[in-house]
């Protein structure tokens, strides 16, 4: 089978490119490196053709709603227009529990991206995932001011980017499914505390303080909105086992 991976370089991308490539697949890794832009289009017909499947990855570092909602409507009507026009008959897409709940900011886009899947003519399915457990090393890194570090208030059952890969190559070797069974991860977490020992695991421990963030979304983090349903998936993989790997890094 040939299975093209939009935003292949990336952090999810990257391990389902290695996934599908290990079950012996013909993976296509799209990146702007590549030569192909989802954004524009460019490239994107030339690189899908005789694709079987396209799974989209791609992600944006923005926590802003309008900047977060335009990439994807750009990046997932592209990849449909381009994949209608050379006959991919699945594309499957990555995407947030409960994005629609708490439809703000980053999220914001992730309905986007949904509402365009659904609608379109290309045959479908979408995967919602709970945060991965790097999610607490990207809220090191972004969440600061000046000097200060801090973490924000925010309840969440990460999940293993191994076992999202396989679920999206799972998804991807069998027929278009509409929306697929949420996966989480095996046990709810606090984002500040997951932060906290992220920080002490690579060696720059120190004072972070929880902070709530503010409006709608920042309630909507706080109150379990984005915590997994009943129904969905459990994988294995926990936040400890993850952090294990990198005691004595320097991350």
């Amino acid at each position: 089978m040939r299975i093209v991976v939009a935003g292949g370089t990336g952090l999810a991308g990257r391990r389902v490119v290695a996934t599908a490539r290990e079950r012996g697949h013909d993976v296509v890794a799209l990146s702007r490196s590549s030569g192909t832009d989802a954004a524009s289009g460019a490239g994107l017909r030339d690189a899908l053709t005789n694709a079987d499947v396209v799974v989209d990855t791609l992600n944006v570092a923005t926590l802003d709603a309008r900047e977060s909602e335009e990439f994807f409507r750009a990046t997932t009507a592209n990849l449909l227009a381009a994949e209608g026009d050379v006959g991919v008959a699945h594309h499957v897409a990555l995407s947030i529990v409960n994005c629609d709940r708490a439809p703000y900011g980053y999220y914001t886009g992730k309905v986007a991206q949904e509402s365009l899947v659904t609608q379109g003519e290309v045959p479908w399915t979408i995967l919602r995932v709970t945060q991965f457990h790097d999610f607490a090393a990207q809220m090191f890194t972004q969440a600061r001011v000046g000097p200060l570090r801090f973490a924000p208030r925010m309840r969440t059952q990460p999940v293993a980017i191994g076992e999202v890969a396989a679920r999206l190559v799972d998804l991807a070797e069998a027929a278009p499914a509409g929306r697929a069974t949420d996966l989480a991860g095996p046990r709810e977490e606090s984002l500040a505390a997951m932060v906290r020992a992220y920080a002490r695991a690579t060696g720059r421990g120190g004072w972070i303080p929880a902070v709530p963030l503010p409006g709608r979304f920042g309630r909507a983090q706080r109150d379990g909105t984005m915590l997994p349903g009943p129904d969905a998936d459990r994988g294995t993989g926990t936040f400890g086992q993850w952090l294990a790997t990198l005691s004595g890094s320097r991350a």
